[in-house]
């Protein structure tokens, strides 16, 4: 009975991994539609999302089952409870993912106000972020998830300064700029989103590892 239930928490593992690999994907996917203004590579995005959300539904099953069945105690209920909410926010991140394809396609056809830097590297650090927040649940790695938190600070600075230009140096100097700046304003904001998704993750696997909660709490980082 054990060996069956070890099996299924591993199962586990490899569906959250599968979860965040492919939302991680569709990130990429989106923001170099972003960056190319193709329609086509936006919507595959879009389209894509069923998948993701039929695979959080799966997700959740098994989770709920793994509970009803094995009654599991202490560490593996908190691992199960744990890999219950990461799936959700895998499947939040997958959404935002689908907001800055949404974004490309408000851009295609349109110039650029001008190169994409910024954005594509707030991506990155969302990407990630998420990676290290799934690698610390994986391997129950508290301090991996500690460094996930404490990267936040670099994502909201990138964020705040694309405002700062897009609002600044572009929509405030000429108003026939918005329809180009919007859409990477909010394109910005989705992305700073998913890091917010990957530091409540990374908060949720220092619990499941230390049952000590840290969310609203800074100074427990230490």
């Amino acid at each position: 009975m054990q060996r069956h239930f070890d099996e299924k928490l591993q199962q586990l593992k490899s569906d959250i991994m599968k979860m965040a690999s492919l939302t991680r994907q569709a990130l990429m996917n989106a923001v170099e539609a972003l960056k190319n203004r193709d329609p086509v590579a936006a919507k595959r995005v879009i389209d894509g999302d069923t998948q993701l959300d039929a695979l959080e539904l799966e997700i959740d099953e098994k989770c709920i089952n793994l509970i009803a069945l094995h009654q599991p105690m202490a560490g593996d209920l908190r691992f199960i409870t744990t890999g219950m909410k990461l799936n959700t926010k895998l499947e939040r991140i997958g959404d935002l993912a689908v907001d800055v394809a949404q974004r490309a396609l408000d851009v295609s056809g349109k110039p650029l106000l001008k190169p994409l830097v910024d954005i594509p590297r707030l991506a990155l650090i969302a990407g990630r972020m998420t990676g290290e927040a799934i690698e610390s649940f994986i391997k129950s790695d508290a301090g991996l998830a500690r460094k996930v938190v404490l990267s936040d600070p670099e994502a909201d600075e990138i964020k705040r300064a694309v405002e700062k230009e897009l609002i600044y140096d572009y929509m405030m100097k000429d108003g026939s700029t918005a329809d180009r700046a919007v859409p990477l304003l909010l394109a910005a904001r989705h992305l700073e989103r998913i890091c917010d998704h990957a530091v409540s993750m990374a908060e949720d696997i220092i619990y499941m590892v230390e049952a000590r909660v840290v969310r609203h709490h800074p100074e427990a980082l230490k």
